[in-house]
């Protein structure tokens, strides 16, 4: 492993497990944003239902913070290569807690929105700080291990996080906000584990300049498997209801099991990505592809399940490899814009894929859409002359 000591103007401090485990914790609560609400909607929209435009209004209280993080990402990454990374971790923490915490308090829907609005700006600094120090205290085969991690958390804990919101709101749908004080935990015990990998001064002496043409593709791409990687998490519920299935304790349970697909592949990308970006993304958008293509046409719960299984495998590998591609060859003064751009580009596909299902007209025709270009995206990649000249590994 290469130490932070071995780099001039680096702490003698040796990154353990811990603080990569800790890291990955920190980026699941995105995670906690996406879908903590999801079970309340039906009381949210029984308890506003007098609220002018409340249809649109509820949903927007989940699709707000991915779309924040999708505009802001790219700007907290400048302020974090410019003034630090621990800094603005500990503070967007704390802004994490008190805007999360505040629709407990609240009883307009209007500003229960604009709520989760700060929870995405919050969220978008958090994550970026994350997956860059990631990047900064590791190297090799080690950063590979832990971006495979980061989807193998955020996935297990997204099935987590909605059967707590589910069991929280049995008697007060407005208790499940309470476990947004998750980052005032974190917010302490972040700036007493992990260090800056610079100082403040030094890095604004380095801050330059960065050559965002090399990264165009690379971003273009992740825009596209961020879109990919949300379809089966958000259309395979609905897919089950078409095909008879309307126990949402049996569309919990594949769901489930998709995250666990996920989550195994995930953990599988330490092990291969020396294989690099170059064999790696051709497979994971082609298996994707397959997947979704099958979901699309699947006329039982059981087909939708396979198909479920097979795109969520290609999905867990998708995410680390682009991000690895994405950061690899960034010097440590560019890696937070680098990240963060990475990060915007997720979370806009993310935030888009809903949308894109509609233009498309709609399952399961969309799904066979997107799954067809996810596959003609595998077999084309390797002819584009700047995915080609991409290294082979981070």
């Amino acid at each position: 492993m290469t130490q932070l000591g071995s780099v001039p103007g680096v702490h003698e401090k040796t990154p353990r497990r811990r603080h990569g485990i800790l890291l990955v914790s920190m980026s699941c609560l995105p995670v906690l944003g996406a879908v903590l609400l999801a079970p309340i909607q039906p009381q949210m929209l029984d308890a506003f239902a007098d609220t002018p435009g409340v249809d649109a209004l509820v949903p927007l209280t989940i699709t707000a913070p991915a779309l924040m993080i999708g505009l802001l990402a790219l700007g907290a990454g400048r302020v974090i290569d410019a003034v630090g990374r621990i800094r603005l971790l500990t503070i967007a923490l704390v802004v994490y807690s008190l805007f999360g915490v505040a629709p407990f308090f609240l009883d307009s829907l209007p500003l229960i929105v604009a709520s989760r609005l700060g929870v995405g700006i919050a969220e978008a600094a958090i994550m970026t700080s994350c997956t860059t120090l990631i990047a900064d205290y590791y190297s090799g085969r080690q950063r590979a291990q832990y971006f495979g991690l980061q989807v193998v958390f955020t996935s297990v804990s997204a099935v987590v996080f909605i059967g707590l919101g589910g069991a929280l709101a049995q008697d007060n749908w407005r208790t499940p906000f309470w476990l947004y004080t998750v980052g005032i935990v974190f917010a302490v015990i972040a700036p007493i584990m992990l260090w800056q990998p610079h100082s403040v001064a030094k890095i604004k002496d380095r801050v330059e300049s960065i050559s965002w043409r090399p990264l165009l593709l690379p971003l273009a791409v992740t825009s596209f498997g961020g879109a990919v990687f949300y379809a089966p998490i958000v259309q395979i519920p609905i897919k089950l209801d078409a095909a008879g299935v309307d126990n949402p304790g049996a569309i919990g349970a594949v769901s489930a099991i998709v995250a666990i697909a996920t989550a195994i592949a995930a953990l599988m990308f330490g092990r291969v990505s020396e294989s690099g970006p170059k064999r790696l993304l051709p497979i994971s958008f082609g298996v994707a592809g397959l997947g979704l293509a099958f979901i699309g046409l699947a006329s039982s719960p059981l087909t939708v399940a396979v198909g479920g299984v097979i795109a969520s495998a290609g999905c867990g590998l998708l995410l680390p490899t682009l991000l690895l591609w994405v950061v690899s060859d960034l010097e440590f003064a560019q890696r937070a814009r680098g990240t963060g751009a990475w990060t915007a580009a997720t979370f806009s596909g993310q935030f888009l894929s809903p949308l894109l299902v509609l233009a498309l007209g709609g399952l399961p025709g969309a799904l066979v859409a997107i799954g067809a270009a996810s596959v003609v995206l595998a077999i084309a990649l390797p002819r584009l002359g700047d995915f080609a000249a991409q290294p082979a590994s981070g």
